[in-house]
This record gives structure tokens, sequence and C-alpha cells, in this order.
């Protein structure tokens, strides 16, 4: 399976979550979880296509330079969701709260998901053969 497939993959099943019990911890939790394997692959995903489009970002390791790069040509892409997901995923580890989980997931529902979709929709408009090998 390609990048953008395991994106693609992933995200159908994170779209799902709000139809879940939000009460539950493990529930909670596997959200988190996906939340932070949605968030890699997406900017993996740009990694790539920044090589594609032959800049230099492309290849660096950096989740922070690489959307940096990306929002310079992708106009679609939220700069302050992604760079909120950025800090989100780097302070999953500190969160023991239950409370505080919760309110991830709720950000992750009304703002990660949706702009998820936006990156996936727009990359199958603007790449069409391109983003199934990627």
């Amino acid at each position: 399976m390609k990048k953008f497939e395991h994106y693609c993959s992933n995200l159908n099943v994170l779209s799902r979550a709000g139809q879940e019990d939000l009460t539950n911890e493990f529930i909670i939790g596997g959200i988190i979880d996906k939340f932070h394997i949605q968030f890699e692959l997406g900017w993996k995903v740009l990694k790539e296509l920044l090589k594609y489009e032959g800049r230099q970002e492309g290849n660096t390791g950096s989740p922070r330079e690489i959307l940096k790069a990306a929002y310079s040509i992708y106009g679609f892409l939220d700069e302050e969701i992604w760079l909120s997901m950025l800090k989100s995923r780097n302070s999953m580890t500190n969160i023991y709260d239950g409370i505080e989980a919760q309110k991830l997931v709720h950000v992750i529902l009304d703002s990660y998901i949706p702009e998820f979709i936006r990156l996936r929709d727009n990359l199958q408009k603007r790449y069409p053969s391109l983003v199934e090998t990627l």
C-alpha cells in the first residue's frame, strides 16, 4: 500500500469517530491514537509532494518545515489548524487527564478531521494520477 492510500484508509476509520461512545476511555484513546497516525501520514504525504514539486524542504525530516513549505504551495491548507495539530501531536504523551483527552477528541472531531478531509480532496483534484503512486 502506498502513503496516500494509507492516509485515505486511516482517514476513513478516523472520520467515523464521532459515531462512537465518546464517554468510553478506550474509544477516546483510540481516537487520539488514530489522530496521531493520521497526522504522521499527512505530513509525510506533503513531504513526498514537496519533493515531487522540486522543493528542497522535501528533503528535511522536520514536520514543521514540511508544513511551512506546504502552505506556500497549497493554499487550501489551514496553517493555524496544522500547527495546532503539530502541537497536539507533540503534547499527546503528556495527556494523563481524562478531561483533557476528551477536549482533544472534540478538537479532533471538530477541526482536525475536516482538515484531513480537505487535504485528501484537494490532493485528489490537483494530482489525480500522482497521489495513487505516493
